[in-house]
């Protein structure tokens, strides 16, 4: 690093960007965002506004090309993901972007590779691997906690989608409604694969997975009217890791609970945890352990090493996990950290599951990984 700060370039102005990215950003010392970006000027001033950054700009393709930038961050709408981190990594660029990278793995492998030849860093937004619960448990599970790992099960859920008048986003309202879209198992089921193939410490061997769609008409934000949405709004999966583990991964948005609604579960031949990283009484995560001789699982108390500067339990969970995930970044970049977590190489590994579950459902069948390149 040359300069004394690493400089940001945000793309994004949305929900997401105000509530977890630009305050992730801006909680380290070690960065500054330089420039907020938007198709919807108002929104980029509105942002730079609020978080006094000192430019907004609706063209994306002025900020990746800016000489002065060492982040492009993407928080656009899914769709824009692969585009603009392509862009931003040929143009020298590290690049922290939203998932997916892209809806074939083949693709994000590309630009993971293309990351590679050019000697820069990727990081995908797999916000929950950066709780500090799961990054607690992540460190239990390699000081040997867990033992074998046997069996890991995932959820990611809650009722956020449940009512059908809630405007729906992210989907493709021209798509065919006599072929069932994904959806929940895109948007939601990749961060609880992560977890499952970084906790059990192996990737996919088999999978075989069910979909549903439970609530066919649906307000959609991009119509602004009631719709026929062929989507998976829940959907189920069963995994046969590569080093001999059984898992199961269920998601949806229309199960009762609240957010963001992760629980993983490890049981091994030592010990068994569950972190459940779901806002309920104020507090934004649990986290609880059993041993065979003590089955009764019991509260663990997470170290403070594994929260960002000022963090606590009761925080939103949506800036404490994003700043842990930020922090990581910074440190992979600024200090050499000599690591690179949860990158695009990470991500195609996801998204390559994903592929293989919607492979499953629609062919009524076990899929091995990996898939064909």
């Amino acid at each position: 690093m040359a300069r004394e700060k690493l400089r940001v370039g945000v793309l994004g102005a949305g929900a997401w960007a105000m509530a977890a990215h630009i305050p992730g950003w801006q909680r380290d010392p070690r960065c500054e965002v330089a420039t907020v970006c938007d198709v919807v000027g108002d929104r980029a001033k509105e942002a730079a506004a609020r978080f006094d950054i000192p430019e907004a700009q609706r063209d994306w393709e002025v900020v990746v090309a800016r000489k002065d930038l060492d982040v492009i961050d993407v928080v656009t709408p899914s769709a824009t993901h692969h585009e603009l981190a392509v862009a931003a990594l040929t143009a020298g660029k590290h690049v922290l972007c939203e998932k997916p990278v892209a809806y074939d793995f083949r693709d994000t492998l590309a630009a993971s590779e293309l990351a590679r030849r050019k000697g820069l860093l990727t990081k995908l937004g797999f916000t929950f691997r950066y709780t500090p619960g799961v990054q607690y448990a992540k460190a239990l599970i390699d000081e040997g906690f867990v033992g074998q790992p046997f069996i890991f099960n995932g959820y990611e859920q809650n009722s956020q989608w449940l009512d059908p008048k809630t405007p729906l986003r992210q989907v493709d309202h021209t798509a065919d409604s006599s072929v069932l879209q994904t959806s929940s198992l895109e948007g939601y089921g990749a961060p609880i694969i992560d977890i499952g193939m970084w906790w059990v410490g192996a990737g996919y061997a088999s999978t075989a997975g069910a979909m549903r769609n439970f609530i066919p008409e649906r307000m959609v934000r991009a119509t602004g009217r009631m719709m026929r949405m062929n989507i998976d709004d829940a959907d189920i999966h069963l995994v046969e890791y590569a080093n001999g583990a059984l898992g199961s991964i269920q998601t949806s948005f229309v199960t009762i609970g609240n957010y963001p609604g992760v629980e993983a579960r490890i049981y091994g031949s030592k010990g068994a945890i569950i972190c459940r990283a779901v806002e309920e009484f104020g507090v934004a995560e649990t986290i609880k352990s059993a041993r065979p001789d003590d089955v009764e699982f019991k509260p663990l108390e997470i170290p403070a090493k594994f929260y960002p500067a000022g963090g606590s339990p009761r925080e939103s969970w949506r800036s404490l996990f994003y700043a842990n995930l930020i922090r990581d970044f910074i440190d992979e970049i600024v200090a050499g950290a000599g690591r690179n977590q949860g990158n695009f190489e990470d991500g195609a590994r996801v998204q390559e599951v994903i592929n293989a579950v919607e492979r499953s459902y629609h062919e009524r069948r076990w899929v091995d990984l990996p898939l064909p390149r």
